[in-house]
């Protein structure tokens, strides 16, 4: 009763507030590499346009949407988010994943809602247009370059492939390197080259801080100047014309050409963001792996611009991203008495960052979900020892095969502990873990794509604007 008049005094806020009447929300979709964003997008979007599977969506609980449709994008110089190809690739006699985020994409879904609360008897339907960005997680990191030189960000990147065994090649050439003498273009190439092999190589490794984004999905970027630098040892010198100084003059070309306009024409304008992370993926490779990837949260955080988006905000200040889920995917990978404790994980890695969001005005969640499910649940008991687990057909050879990934700790603080101390690996656990294909799917007319906790995502990042 107290939540109901207080959601209803919010409601009459908003309506005085905001006169305008903004009807159009812009949600990001981004992740790391391989963290699931095309599969989010494509089940978000089948689940909100059949909404059987979405029962903690609130509006829908209600009975209040009238419909949901797509509708032409409303930016005709962005690529349409191919989302009847990917739900054909997922739905399938033959299903499989689809093909990867690789650019910017949009789509917009419009909703016809009835209003709730006091204004339910006051004003007819309304309309929401959500505007839906999916942009590759790579060029997100890329946005903390825009406070660092060229010296500053050769520094930090030299001090930690010092650590990093894939990183040794790279190193010993740029150490060789003597950036004092003339620019050489064959020079820089290969300097560039070889950088771009350590991120592909660190990026196979689980590693999550791998930037420039750009030099990973270069699109039609390849082979240019502008991805063709590579961080390099100071000098005592650097004259005009020298290899350093030609190398600082492509890194701040990269920054102010490639990262600033992607700022300003895309994350800029974002009002809801959802980030997706692997955390299994990062728990399996053991503590440096889930420490760099806690890192990379914090700096995620830290590139958003949090805050309350009001009116006045929006005219004066441009928009800020006023909520931002942060979501641990493949929870179909766990039996569901594994959830909680993944999702604690996450909130874990996301902690400081999420304090310093809220003191801006903004609001910061974590959530365990799958975009898809592609296992079931089963209990076995083996010598005396009762294991839940979950079963699922295997990518690498469409295989039945049950899978126990280990218990994960009910204090996430064990892990992050271990992972914060450098260890090399867990001490007293072991963490598997299977990639599965798509299951074949059978579904009733009005249901979506069978998903875990899609319906909570979505009430989250918009259910307030229905």
């Amino acid at each position: 009763m107290a939540g109901g008049f207080i959601q209803s005094i919010g409601d009459m806020a908003e309506a005085l507030t905001n006169p305008f009447g903004d009807n159009t929300l812009r949600l990001g979709v981004t992740g790391l590499s391989r963290a699931g964003k095309t599969v989010f997008i494509t089940s978000l979007v089948n689940n909100l346009l059949e909404r059987g599977r979405m029962p903690q969506l609130r509006a829908q609980a209600e009975g209040r949407i009238d419909a949901v449709f797509l509708q032409p994008q409303p930016d005709l110089t962005l690529p349409r988010f191919d989302y009847e190809t990917h739900l054909a690739a997922l739905t399938g006699d033959n299903p499989h994943w689809p093909d990867s985020t690789r650019a910017v994409s949009e789509l917009r879904l419009s909703f016809r809602v009835q209003p709730g609360g006091w204004f339910a008897g006051w004003r007819g339907p309304g309309e929401l247009h959500l505007d839906i960005v999916d942009y590759p997680g790579e060029w997100l990191l890329d946005l903390g370059l825009l406070d660092q030189t060229y010296a500053q960000w050769s520094d930090e990147v030299l001090t930690r492939l010092a650590k990093r065994p894939e990183g040794a090649d790279f190193l010993a050439t740029a150490r060789a390197e003597d950036g004092a003498l003339p620019h050489a273009e064959d020079r820089a190439k290969l300097l560039a080259d070889r950088f771009t092999a350590y991120l592909h190589a660190a990026r196979a490794a689980g590693r999550s801080d791998c930037t420039p984004g750009r030099f990973l999905l270069p699109g039609d970027l390849a082979g240019s100047p502008v991805l063709t630098f590579a961080p390099l040892p100071l000098p005592g010198q650097t004259p005009r014309g020298s290899l350093w100084r030609e190398m600082q003059r492509r890194y701040d070309a990269y920054v102010s050409r490639v990262i600033r306009p992607f700022f300003q024409t895309h994350f800029s304008r974002i009002d809801r963001q959802i980030v997706l992370v692997d955390v299994l993926e990062a728990v399996h490779r053991g503590p440096q792996a889930l420490e760099d990837l806690r890192r990379t949260m914090a700096d995620v955080l830290d590139a958003f611009r949090p805050g309350r988006n009001g009116f006045l905000d929006r005219l004066w200040n441009g928009r800020r991203v006023e909520k931002i889920l942060f979501a641990a995917t493949k929870a179909d990978h766990l039996h569901h008495t594994q959830h909680p404790r993944l999702q604690a994980v996450l909130r874990a890695m996301v902690q400081d960052a999420e304090q310093r969001a809220a003191f801006r005005g903004a609001r910061v969640e974590a959530l365990a979900l799958s975009a898809l499910r592609t296992t079931v649940e089963e209990t076995v008991t083996r010598d005396g020892l009762t294991l839940d687990m979950v079963r699922g057909r295997l990518l690498s050879d469409g295989r039945q095969v049950a899978m126990f990934a280990g218990d994960l700790p009910e204090d996430p603080a064990r892990l992050m502990a271990s992972a914060r101390q450098g260890a090399e690996a867990w001490l007293d656990a072991e963490y598997a873990l299977m990639h599965f294909a798509p299951a074949r799917i059978s579904r009733k007319p009005g249901e979506g794509l069978p998903h875990i906790r899609m319906d909570r995502a979505a009430e989250f990042l918009l259910g307030d604007r229905l």
